[in-house]
């Protein structure tokens, strides 16, 4: 089991000094990868609990984000290159890429650059997108009914661009989404066929499962998803690589998990996204990383909490995590 650190890029505030201190310390942990989150606007209509779905479209959550509209938080994409300067070897990207608010070939290039300024360490995370809302900030209102096929494009434009880059070639693509003719985008990335893309689909298994093995993809991205949950979404994707020739244990299974740990223990029922799965003491967290492991996980990313945690607090946490709970966990 490795460990990810999801950014708190997306939080009611945050300074880049914190976002470099938390980076600077998974590094030195030893730490997998950190990710920022794709979040480009907080609506009012949020800080009323009125937005048209609920977080995620996933019902556990209410029709609100954690955050405030008025908070002072960051966009996650222009991270990216920072993190590439900031680290000379942990792994980063961003989870998930709404890919309907960016040109498909645009985004491909642009992770291209990305990739050869950190040397060839940047993970790509792709999603639909669930908030219209956002959608509509970003000049995508059009793209929500068809957001599905935009994700696929994105894929076949970045998978296929990346290719022919490497090889000095044209690329081209005539698509819904993207009809362009033969050209060149460039330096292409370090890494071979390209950098690794991760999918996160959060209501539909088969989708995400059919995703990943025609693709070939890297991994899947879940939010908040218990070791029952976990269990669930395996199996699918499992089934329909064995279909294929492939193995699930050739792929990350991950899942986006809020982590805080507690002097007192947490109620850890089984309540759905809403569980405290990794907000306990360090007996319970270590119990449920054991049970994630048992299951199948290759690689929980740790959320630090919206508000009323501290920074520090979390940098604590996470050296108590690496240094006294993990080797438990791995020799278990």
């Amino acid at each position: 089991m490795k460990l990810a650190l999801y950014l708190p890029t997306f939080r009611d505030h945050v300074t880049v000094k914190e976002l470099e201190d938390l980076t600077a310390l998974a590094e030195e942990l030893d730490f997998d990868s950190v990710w920022t989150l794709d979040r480009l606007v907080v609506p009012e209509t949020s800080d009323t609990g009125e937005l048209q779905y609920p977080f995620g479209m996933m019902e556990a959550f209410p029709t609100s984000l954690p955050v405030i509209a008025r908070g002072k938080w960051f966009q996650g994409f222009p991270i990216l290159p920072w993190l590439a300067a900031k680290t000379t070897k942990i792994r980063f990207g961003m989870s998930i890429t709404d890919t309907p608010y960016r040109s498909p070939a645009l985004f491909a290039a642009e992770c291209a650059t990305i990739d050869q300024l950190s040397g060839g360490r940047l993970n790509v995370g792709v999603g639909a997108g669930w908030m219209p809302e956002e959608f509509a900030a970003a000049s995508a209102a059009h793209l929500f009914p068809r957001r599905h096929g935009h994700v696929r494009e994105t894929i076949e434009i970045a998978t296929g661009m990346w290719q022919a880059m490497a090889n000095n070639e044209m690329f081209e693509y005539h698509g819904e989404f993207a009809d362009f003719q033969p050209c060149g985008f460039g330096w292409e990335p370090v890494q071979k066929p390209g950098p690794p893309i991760y999918f996160s689909g959060l209501k539909d298994p088969k989708r995400s499962a059919s995703r990943i093995s025609k693709y070939g993809l890297a991994g899947w991205i879940g939010i908040q998803d218990t070791p029952r949950e976990l269990a669930e979404w395996r199996k699918p994707i499992s089934e329909e690589l064995e279909a294929l020739g492939k193995s699930i244990n050739d792929i990350d299974v991950c899942s986006m998990i809020w982590f805080t740990i507690t002097d007192e223990p947490m109620d850890q029922t089984d309540n759905g996204k809403g569980s405290n799965i990794l907000v306990g003491t360090a007996d319970q967290i270590t119990e449920m990383l054991i049970k994630y492991k048992e299951v199948g996980m290759t690689m929980p990313l740790l959320w630090p909490p919206f508000r009323d945690v501290p920074v520090s607090k979390t940098m604590e946490d996470l050296r108590q995590l690496k240094e006294e709970i993990m080797p438990n966990v791995l020799s278990a």
